[in-house]
This record gives structure tokens, sequence and C-alpha cells, in this order.
């Protein structure tokens, strides 16, 4: 089996979505980085491998009894056993989970660029292995978890603040007010006041989330704040945003 050594990893904790698990020039100084004493690597078809990377579910366990306590993390100069937890790659991505003694990929982490041109060189003349994975339907998204195409282009700042954007609109929708979502779709849109007049719930609500699900800009952002406004965690969150130490990456 390959091993990488001394592998430095970000963990994104319960991330169904790959876009959340931010790769290397969006890492911050805040973000609690691990080293990997030791850490597998699994050259994997392209299916596990989105199956891994952008879902919560089973890991074959084919995969697990292969991997099984063959990791071990560095922490305070002790080195750790970590019961699941691999490097994987289908030949062009390349991702890190761990487990965390379950069996389904609780934690995720990108890996600095030097070390994955080493798997990538490691991995080179070798054939992918095909997992059994479940039969699997369209992935079902939500406001919640948004498809990948109204994140793509998106910095990690714009797409936190998306979610956030669209946590407020799933509250607007679940509050169910009239006069609540109508002033909202006013605000986005002050100069087709007169037809918003004329909207049901429903016709409103929709619209405005047709129109701010696309894209991210200071709009956006400016639309998020005021909708937010008055909720002390979410306010928290934005904060924290905009910190200054929230923007600067390890590179800076």
């Amino acid at each position: 089996m390959l091993y990488l050594h001394d592998v430095w990893v970000n963990w994104f904790e319960g991330e169904e979505n790959g876009y959340n698990v931010c790769s290397f020039h969006e890492w911050r100084k805040s973000d609690g980085i691990e080293i990997l004493d030791q850490a597998p690597i699994l050259f994997i078809d392209d299916k596990t491998f989105q199956y891994i990377e952008n879902d919560l579910q089973d890991i074959p366990q084919s995969m697990l009894d292969q991997i099984y306590q063959r990791a071990y993390i560095r922490k305070n100069q002790e080195r750790q056993q970590l019961d699941y937890a691999c490097v994987i790659t289908n030949g062009s991505s390349i991702l890190a989970f761990d487990t965390m003694g379950y069996h389904i990929p609780i934690r995720k982490s990108r890996l600095i660029p030097r070390q994955e041109r080493l798997v990538l060189d490691l991995i080179e003349g070798r054939t992918a292995k095909t997992y059994p994975i479940p039969d699997q339907t369209d992935k079902e998204f939500h406001i919640l978890s948004l498809q990948p195409e109204y994140m793509v282009g998106l910095t990690r700042r714009e797409r936190q603040l998306k979610q956030l954007l669209m946590i407020a609109l799933d509250q607007l929708e679940v509050a169910n007010c009239l006069e609540e979502v109508r002033y909202w779709l006013t605000e986005w849109t002050p100069d087709q006041y007169h037809s918003i007049k004329k909207m049901t719930f429903s016709e409103a609500w929709e619209k405005l989330y047709q129109d701010v699900v696309t894209g991210w800009s200071t709009k956006h952002e400016i639309f998020c704040k005021q909708i937010i406004k008055g909720q002390a965690f979410y306010e928290d969150i934005w904060e924290r945003e905009h910190e200054p130490y929230s923007t600067k990456s390890l590179r800076s």
C-alpha cells in the first residue's frame, strides 16, 4: 500500500458538498491545521471518489477494511492511531478523510499543492480500484444545500455568506408571513413595488429566491446584512466573516 507522510490537513466537518471543503489557497490562519504522521493512499474510480467527496454516506466496507488503523495523527509530539482515515484520488482530484471511528467521511480536507503533486506522482502507472457503492439516484439539493452551480466561482467568504442568506430565506418561508416576504422582495427590487403588492406569498418568495440564488454581488451582501439584522447568532457569523483575519490565508 502507498503512504503519504507529514500530511497537512485542514478538516471541514460534516460537509456533504465538496465545494465547502476548501482548497489550500482558501485556508485561514485561524483554521486548526493538523498533521497526519502517516496516511494510506487509495487510487479509486471516479464514481467512488465523487460519492465520498459529495456525500455523507457509508464508505464501502472493503475500503474501510483496507485502511483500518493504517493512519496516524501527530498531536503534542504523540503519534495517535486513527481507525479509518486516508487520502483518496481519482487521478485528478485529491481528498483526505477521517471517519472519526464511524463509517461515514465525517471530516474532509484538501491537501497542500506539494503533497497533491506527490500523490499524483505515486499513483502514476497504477490502475484505479473500483469499490461497490449503492446505486445512486440524483442527489437531492435544496435551499440549505445548494447545487454546485450556484457556488462555482465564489470565494470561501462569499460561500459562507450565501449559505447564511439561504438560511434567512428558509426562515422567511417557514414564517409564511405575506407582508414580510413582500417587504424583503421590495428591498431587493424596489422598482417592482407595485407588482409585488399583488403577489401571493408563494409568488413573492419564489421570485425572491430565484433572484438571489444565482451569483454573488455587493447587492447580495448588503441584502444579507439587512435580512439577518437583530438575529445575534447570524450577526456573529457575519462579523466573523468580515474580521480582518477571516480573509487572510496561510499564504498571506
